[in-house]
């Protein structure tokens, strides 16, 4: 019951406006037609497609301010010197990385005050995005002639060729994508900057405030925002980090709107959402809700109890599993509510509905039924096939695998290639642990794998070891990892020495016992198994053809599709709005900085505040920044209705004049099952107020030079 009380600080029983139907759809950014132009303004938009997208004139679109965060996260460039702003979560690996105990910056915020403190971020890049162009016909033409030629003609072949050949010819970095899984094939053209460099960052009090237990819920209070910059060379143009260079000046940079927005107004966002798979069978979602989600979100939880105790329990080891920690909640925290929505809304029903229409589509031609007729019970029998196969494997992967990060050290060692570990680079994987956690970690990892994993995708030694441990039919695993770990050069001070100093042979890491329990079973013994019980066709080709086939069924009916995101520029469009997610209980659209001071508590690390936040938000003194209908309060998160995925963190959210007022950080729990469906009505974006970012770069940080330099 821990703080959902809360929830009544912006929920009401009754709806207290209309509700605007939002649009589902990642829509290409080069595919804005006349029809979708046309249904965007008659929602609200105030510009023309090219005004959002024009690749014949650099500039002119809003578009060209929004870039590729490795195709991680989203960002946009709002200052013309450069100045980018993205999510704090999708900058927090850096602040992390430059953090120590002395100069904590995920707990102190980080803030270059002057320019010569912006750091560089060793490997960070960002991708503007040039132009799209449609190569379908040339793609399959390649295809076909390389086939012809007896060459290879698959995925990787063709993307190489591809993207060679236009690199070559622009000069910029070419990436090819697959649309409906081969129907289409649209290549992107970036320029890449390769010198950016870290100017702001909040501490996480500030920028994820509610931690783990808010995410992927409403209500928030995050100022989930950070900065970075762009630098070139002195002429302009990209280049490696030098000391020489000079911030970017881009040709164009989003405005800021501190107008505010209201119930029902009219918001676009623009970035790269990474995945989504909503051609997906109602066998592959089945597959997931009843045994994928179930194995993994129970395994990935109890790590995450095991982590967090001893991360409350000593800010050295919080400041070593920060990150980890924040990766491996927001997966399990994101998986745990798709398994939740795909019961609560069907969606294996509506699946199911679909595939009906799609079969009496295919059985109205003796053509599609040649090609397609067979397809979804082709589909039905080859996940009944896999089904146990898969579940070994699950269990194996999530504790052999990623049951500990000294599992991965151990692997790592254990490649011939890599004798006797890296030395130095070996130590600096071990700084990066406490063996304290990795023991806890391994021995649920061991007591999972003995209890849950089929004896006959073990190795021999396994069984016989556990079978020495096992009284009456119970194995003590407790006993068993204590012995793993007591006999294991890789967790005594003299064994990491020596693998340190590259004293170990191969052999010697091979026999290790820890090592060895880890290592007998192979990730390919269940590729194999699988391989064999799913035959030919296998489940990728049933795949490929089944989104062809609703691909065309579509298509001939006159239906307005986009392709599944696949980290390519997309827009979104839809409105402010609140929504009902559970009980009849109705949460507004907004939230305030009195819900940060009610959730308050200085005793849980998740809920607290530093002395001058605290502080500040008490006084309530939001000045020019200040927002609401007497422009006195002050907007933290807002909803809106837009569809958005993994990838379009950091991305901005912009009003009907394609200015920025805010930026998208989450989505709702209710919104999880959008993965393979849309749910009318719950689908919901979070985002944070740009005025909430711009105060607290101003009155919390004291960062005039960055207030100054937007022109604010």
């Amino acid at each position: 019951m821990k703080l959902k009380y809360l929830i009544l600080a912006v929920c009401v029983l009754a709806f207290t406006g209309k509700q605007a139907r939002a649009d589902e759809g990642m829509w290409m950014i080069n595919a804005i037609d006349a029809a979708l132009e046309k249904k965007m303004q008659e929602r609200g938009l105030l510009l023309s497609a090219g005004e959002i997208y024009n690749a014949d004139a650099p500039g002119a679109g809003v578009a060209d301010a929004v870039v590729s965060m490795e195709f991680g996260c989203t960002g946009s460039i709002i200052s013309g010197q450069g100045l980018l702003i993205t999510n704090h979560h999708c900058a927090y690996s850096d602040v992390h990385a430059l953090s120590t105990p002395e100069h904590n910056y995920l707990e102190d915020g980080f803030w270059a005050m002057r320019t010569e403190e912006e750091v560089n971020i060793k490997g960070k890049s960002v991708y503007f995005l040039k132009r799209v162009l449609d190569v379908t016909d040339e793609v399959l033409k390649l295809h076909d002639d390389l086939v012809a030629e007896g060459k290879p003609a698959g995925s990787r072949r063709l993307s190489h060729l591809m993207e060679t050949k236009y690199s070559k010819e622009t000069g910029l970095e070419a990436s090819l994508a697959s649309m409906w899984r081969g129907s289409k094939y649209y290549l992107a053209l970036y320029e890449v900057y390769k010198d950016v460099r870290l100017v702001a960052a909040p501490p996480v009090s500030s920028a994820a405030f509610g931690g783990d237990i808010d995410n992927w819920e409403w209500p928030q209070h995050k100022c989930d925002f950070a900065m970075y910059r762009v630098y070139t060379a002195p002429d302009g143009s990209p280049a490696e980090y030098s000391e020489d260079n000079v911030p970017m000046k881009p040709v164009r940079k989003l405005d800021i709107s501190l107008d505010g927005y209201k119930d029902g107004d009219y918001t676009m966002i623009i970035g790269y959402p990474g995945t989504i798979n909503r051609y997906s069978s109602s066998f592959e979602v089945n597959f997931d809700e009843t045994l994928n989600h179930p194995i993994n979100n129970a395994i990935r939880g109890r790590q995450m109890e095991i982590i967090k105790k001893w991360m409350d329990s000593d800010p050295n080891i919080r400041l070593k599993y920060s990150d980890y920690f924040f990766s491996l909640s927001n997966m399990q925290e994101c998986f745990s509510g798709e398994q939740e929505c795909y019961t609560r809304f069907d969606v294996v029903e509506q699946k199911e509905a679909l595939e009906k229409e799609l079969q009496e589509w295919i059985e109205a031609s003796e053509e599609r039924t040649a090609k397609w007729g067979d397809i979804l019970e082709g589909l039905r029998t080859k996940y009944l096939a896999i089904r146990d196969i898969e579940e070994n494997n699950y269990y194996f992967r999530e504790t052999m695998i990623r049951g500990s990060q000294l599992a991965l050290i151990m692997r790592r060692a254990h490649n011939p290639r890599n004798i006797a570990g890296t030395g130095e680079k070996m130590l600096e994987k071990y700084a990066e642990i406490d063996l304290r956690v990795e023991k806890d970690l391994l021995e649920y990892a061991i007591d999972v794998f003995v209890n849950k994993l089929d004896p006959s995708y073990m190795s021999d030694w396994q069984k016989e070891l556990i079978a020495s441990f096992t009284k009456d039919g119970v194995c003590d695993t407790k006993a068993l990892a204590e012995t793993l770990w007591n006999s294991s050069l890789f967790t005594s001070e003299e064994g990491i020495s020596c693998l340190g100093r590259k004293e170990v042979s191969n052999e010697d890491i091979v026999a290790d016992s820890l090592c060895r329990f880890v290592m007998d079973v192979k990730s390919t013994d269940f590729s194999f198994a699988q391989a064999e019980a799913e035959g030919t066709p296998d489940i990728l080709a049933l795949k490929r053809e089944y989104t062809h086939a609703l691909y065309q069924m579509r298509l001939e009916k006159g239906i307005v599709q986009y392709p599944d995101a696949n980290s390519t520029m997309r827009i979104t469009y839809g409105t402010v709005g609140g929504y009902e997610p559970r009980d009849g209980v109705v949460c507004d659209w907004k939230t305030t900085p009195a819900g940060i001071l009610e959730k308050y508590n200085p005793t849980d690390y998740d809920f607290t505040l530093n002395d001058r936040q605290y502080l500040l938000y008490r006084r309530g003194d939001w000045g020019k920044w200040g927002g609401g209908p007497d422009g006195k309060d002050m907007y933290v998160n807002f909803l809106t209705d837009n569809d958005i995925t993994g990838g379009n963190s950091g991305s901005p959210v912009l009003n009907s004049k394609g200015e920025l007022i805010g930026l998208a950080f989450d989505g709702n729990k209710e919104s999880l099952a959008s993965d393979a469906l849309w749910t009318e009505g719950y689908n919901k974006c979070v985002c944070v107020d740009i005025r909430f970012i711009l105060w607290t770069l101003d009155r919390y940080a004291g960062m005039t030079r960055i207030i100054e330099e937007l022109g604010l």
